[in-house]
């Protein structure tokens, strides 16, 4: 592995210069620590058939950052930033996807926004947009205050709060019984307060994987009498805890990219690069696809798929630019089915003479946080393929793809290329580059049931 030529206590723009590019800065770092949790509770295989069979319990108290934004200013804050509509988000009990770009009109990141009343938000989700949103609110001439939570695995000390979540065919009848007293019917985004075990609850009717479900958080110091509570609501269920491993590989059912490159290296925001410490911004890149341009990583909110929620009845960063591309993106989201048999001579490599595949870690093999794969046809590139999983629900390896929107429809026949470019990452074996075949598939793949 080639030495590091920056540090810790530099800034995203140093840790650039010093790199001699972003590209370079991000590439081959590896996979740091997702959670405190372990990989697997049980077997994935029985925790991913839990979510689609029974009823899952998922814990995502140390793998996302938490944003609280509030003052007189806060919603006018959002409506700057945000490319969402925030009509009628002023009463408590409203929750969004919320999603910010850059002033070119390209993704920076995204994140769940609570309304808490009285000029009160919270945002729970990856550090990308809370980044930004925190250099905009220290920055800017905005009369709120904030407070900010880095990933609990990351740092020293327990969370703020606890974060549970329940899905799956089985997980309303799960909170019926754990819930004091009646449990209310919630609109889907929506949530409001509950007890359980005698403790208040934020509970938010939400769902992964497509399956129904609810999100629920609290004071961290609740966190063990709350999950025992819902433990012991679904035992007749059949409830399981999901390590990890499984709990990632929703994802590829649900159609959402987890992490993708955040648009930060445009010149024009070199004095937030500046703001930024490299420990608090920096992710690493892996995948066959490989290029020395950072902006060819980059993604836009509509080709990801959040076309929807992008409203124009506000002036926000980036909305010139979204406005000209919503109509004809370049690019679209969709699943790709990987062909089992080439699969099946991508793990024959290892028992046969000579080079070999590189290794596939089941359910959700990655060598950076943000995989990006190359995809061609007839040996043009089309795409990249993203986020991996297998699924056992559907006996099929998936993966999220951006594709040109020409090959975008269901039924093409793509190629990937699996195996990363060099063996210089600590996380990747040495190997050979195979070709694997895939079908183009809708995203989100499956019926969704939330």
């Amino acid at each position: 592995m080639s030495e590091r030529s920056w540090s810790w206590s530099d800034s995203m723009e140093e840790a650039v210069q010093k790199s001699g590019g972003a590209t370079e800065l991000m590439r081959d770092l590896g996979v740091a620590p997702f959670t405190d949790l372990p990989d697997q509770f049980t077997h994935w295989i029985e925790e991913q058939r839990s979510w689609a069979e029974s009823v899952a319990f998922a814990d995502q108290s140390f793998h996302m950052t938490d944003l609280r934004i509030e003052g007189p200013d806060a919603l006018e804050f959002y409506k700057r930033f945000a490319v969402n509509s925030f009509e009628g988000f002023d009463q408590r009990g409203k929750a969004k996807q919320m999603v910010v770009a850059n002033p070119n009109g390209y993704f920076i990141g995204d994140a769940i926004l609570f309304s808490l009343g009285d000029d009160e938000y919270l945002s729970v989700g990856a550090k990308n947009a809370h980044n930004w949103l925190l250099y905009q609110a220290e920055t800017g001439d905005w009369d709120v205050e904030t407070e900010f939570q880095r990933r609990p695995v990351a740092m020293d000390g327990d969370p703020n709060n606890y974060r549970y979540q329940v899905q799956g065919p089985d997980a309303i009848d799960t909170m019926r019984e754990a819930v004091d007293g009646d449990l209310p019917d919630i609109n889907f985004f929506n949530f409001e307060e509950v007890e359980i075990a005698g403790h208040e609850v934020n509970l938010l009717r939400h769902g992964m994987a497509g399956e129904a479900g609810f999100e629920f958080w609290g004071p961290w110091e609740d966190h063990e009498e709350v999950r025992s509570a819902i433990l012991e609501a679904g035992d007749d269920y059949g409830i399981r805890r999901l390590g990890s491993e499984s709990y990632q590989t929703a994802n590829a059912i649900l159609g959402w990219l987890p992490l993708v490159v955040p648009a930060i290296f445009d010149d024009e925001m070199e004095d937030y690069r500046e703001w930024l410490d490299v420990g608090k911004g920096l992710l690493s890149i892996g995948g066959s696809f490989d290029s020395e341009d950072i902006t060819d990583y980059y993604v836009t909110p509509v080709e990801v798929g959040y076309d929807h929620i992008i409203n124009f009845d506000h002036d926000f960063v980036g909305k010139e630019a979204l406005q000209e591309e919503i109509d004809d993106p370049e690019r679209k989201k969709v699943t790709l089915e990987w062909d089992a048999e080439d699969l099946e001579d991508a793990f024959g490599s290892l028992f046969t003479d000579g080079d070999s595949a590189q290794y596939m870690d089941l359910p959700h093999p990655r060598s950076a946080a943000c995989p990006y794969d190359e995809v061609h046809v007839d040996g043009e590139h089309v795409g990249v393929s993203t986020d991996k999983s297998y699924v056992y629900n559907v006996r099929e390896f998936l993966s999220l793809a951006l594709l040109d929107t020409e090959y975008a429809e269901p039924g093409t026949e793509v190629t990937v290329v699996w195996g990363d470019p060099n063996a210089d990452c600590p996380a990747v074996e040495r190997h050979e580059q195979v070709e694997i075949s895939a079908t183009v598939a809708p995203a989100p793949y499956g019926q969704d049931k939330r």
